[in-house]
């Protein structure tokens, strides 16, 4: 439960250009009344700079900052930490993962919340797998082509985008990509292990248990208060 007294803060992990960030604060600022103190945190310096530019533009003082989320380290605990677009399957070893964790639960308030989502494994290895995707639209297409690898679980992903110029010509942009097939098993290990409690897993985009063929699972994970040191 969020404190009912007091600025909210929330860390938006993994925020790219910061769409969740400006959708939460919104939220809790515009639609609930509260006062918001949201951070932005990414690997991407480039995503950063457009996200601080999308922050002025509306406004907003909210700052951005340049870390690995295995070392998480913000200048206040948070009341939450946000998660979110598969993040934690970039995490590509259980090493990674693990210091993830130990290091969002430091970073938490007692009674704090883990918030984040993950592709499941049954979308790694079956959607995604070793299929050759793509999509045409007027000013943009891509070809995405996938290699899944069984023994580590990981998918290497390489995205070929081409976007539309005013003249009619297309400029071509090449990026790679790899994500970790974490099972549930897994991830509530790990989270156990960093000391949360509380661990719950739901559905794609639904209040419910996990079932067989969901593609994407949201998991939440509490600090305990007794655990306060």
């Amino acid at each position: 439960d969020l404190p009912a007294e007091g600025p909210l803060r929330i860390c938006d992990l993994c925020c790219g250009k910061s769409y969740l960030s400006f959708a939460t604060y919104h939220y809790f600022a515009n639609i609930l009344g509260r006062e918001v103190r949201m951070t932005g945190v990414d690997l991407s310096r480039d995503m950063l700079s457009q996200a601080a530019q999308k922050a002025r533009d509306a406004g907003l003082e909210i700052p951005f900052v340049c870390q690995d989320m295995c070392h998480l380290q913000l200048h206040r605990r948070q009341d939450a930490i946000l998660c979110t677009c598969d993040g934690v399957n970039y995490l590509t070893t259980p090493d990674r993962a693990r210091r993830f964790f130990r290091a969002a639960y430091a970073q938490l308030k007692p009674g704090g919340a883990l918030i984040f989502d993950v592709s499941t494994p049954e979308k790694l290895s079956g959607t995604l797998g070793d299929h050759t995707l793509g999509c045409q639209e007027e000013d943009i297409s891509y070809i995405w082509q996938n290699a899944y690898h069984p023994r580590t679980r990981t998918v290497d992903m390489r995205l070929s985008i081409f976007v539309g110029d005013t003249d009619g010509r297309y400029q071509r942009l090449e990026e790679t990509q790899t994500q970790r097939a974490h099972t549930l098993e897994e991830l509530t290990k790990y989270l156990a292990e960093a000391g949360f409690a509380d661990i719950r897993a739901y559905g794609k985009l639904a209040l419910r248990a996990p079932r067989p063929g969901d593609e994407r699972w949201h998991i939440r994970a509490i600090r305990p208060k007794e655990n306060a040191k």
